[in-house]
């Protein structure tokens, strides 16, 4: 019995830091016990585009934010393991209080939501007294506390078209996504000072490069990259946006500016185009986010197993952080978006 507890608390311990001492078994097919466990344990994987492909390709659910926000408020499963970063595992627990929430790895932040602590934000709510605040969904839950609406990029610009012209708007955490809503639709916002590392990272001058090495290329961004970047694109669109855009579109060859982890779908929905990831501003693999990348195969699989690391959420924070997302899921079916 004491070797148990020791185990146990071993396991818990190596939670802390995403299971990297434990070794797994070489001989065993990982794809066939990850299924094996979830059919036990009444288990789903939600995986965001962004992973890498074989987790994409064990996933039950695949999607951008929206999407999978929206698969976690549906499923009728026991345990919801997370493989994306922490900010989604949050955004699946405030949305299923009475289900266990679990990731791979606990250290798999975000850059995004780490550049809006939540005191300093907070603060500067408070100079804008009675300004409606639209925060993107790549934050923490105390962000999402302090907002009057949640959005995706998929879904933003919907959620600032319900708030009347006349409402001052704050925009956080992303000044790239929030700069360019102020732009198309003509709204006056005060943007949080926040960026993403992968999509900050584009080099202006190897994509005009990269387009006159391709002219028939179409370069496609996220709203997310910077205002330069996004000039330079043929179309803007949500990670969702980007896949359904190369599935109907006429061009043979695209040029990617945003995380690699979409190229994987992309390339399976239409095999006969040419996908190639817009260049970074160095010669490192700086358009894969080092958060999403942390999540392994092997990592699942000794999630799955000992349902851990679990996240745990204080009830107050949980129920006040609901408020807006349910505000955006609201939208999102009145508007018919599916992410």
């Amino acid at each position: 019995m004491e070797e148990i507890i020791d185990l146990k608390e071993k396991i818990s311990e190596l939670a802390q830091v995403g299971f990297l001492d434990i070794n797994i078994d070489p001989t065993i097919d990982i794809f066939a016990e990850i299924d094996k466990l979830k059919k036990e344990k009444n288990a789903v994987i939600l995986a965001h585009y962004y992973q890498e492909a074989d987790i994409q390709d064990i996933a039950d659910y695949i999607g951008d934010s929206l999407q999978l926000a929206q698969k976690a408020k549906e499923t009728t499963a026991d345990i919801i393991l997370f493989a994306g970063v922490h900010f989604m595992a949050e955004t699946a627990k405030i949305l299923n209080p009475t289900k266990k929430v679990i990731l791979p790895d606990l250290k798999a932040g975000c850059s995004l939501a780490d550049s809006c602590p939540p005191e300093d934000f907070a603060a500067f709510k408070n100079k804008f007294p009675g300004y409606a605040v639209v925060s993107y969904i790549n934050c923490s839950a105390e962000i999402k506390a302090l907002s009057d609406f949640i959005c995706t990029s998929s879904n933003a610009e919907f959620i600032v078209n319900s708030i009347p012209k006349e409402q001052g708007i704050i925009f956080a955490p992303d000044r790239n996504l929030g700069a360019y809503l102020a732009k198309k639709l003509n709204r006056e916002m005060v943007l949080w000072d926040g960026s993403c590392m992968v999509h900050e990272i584009f080099s202006l001058d190897k994509i005009r490069t990269l387009k006159e090495k391709h002219p028939h290329a179409k370069m496609i961004a996220h709203p997310e990259c910077e205002a330069a970047v996004l000039e330079l694109a043929d179309f803007i669109g949500s990670t969702t946006g980007l896949l359904k855009y190369t599935q109907t579109d006429d061009a043979q060859e695209y040029i990617v500016a945003t995380e690699t982890g979409i190229l994987h779908k992309m390339q399976q929905a239409s095999p006969h185009k040419t996908f190639i990831p817009a260049p970074p501003n160095n010669s490192c693999a700086c358009n894969d986010c080092p958060h999403m990348k942390l999540n392994t195969l092997e990592k699942i699989y000794l999630c799955l197993k000992y349902e851990l690391p679990e996240l745990l959420m204080d009830e107050n924070l949980r129920v006040q952080a609901k408020i807006p997302i349910d505000r955006m899921l609201e939208i999102s079916v009145a508007a018919g978006l599916k992410g």
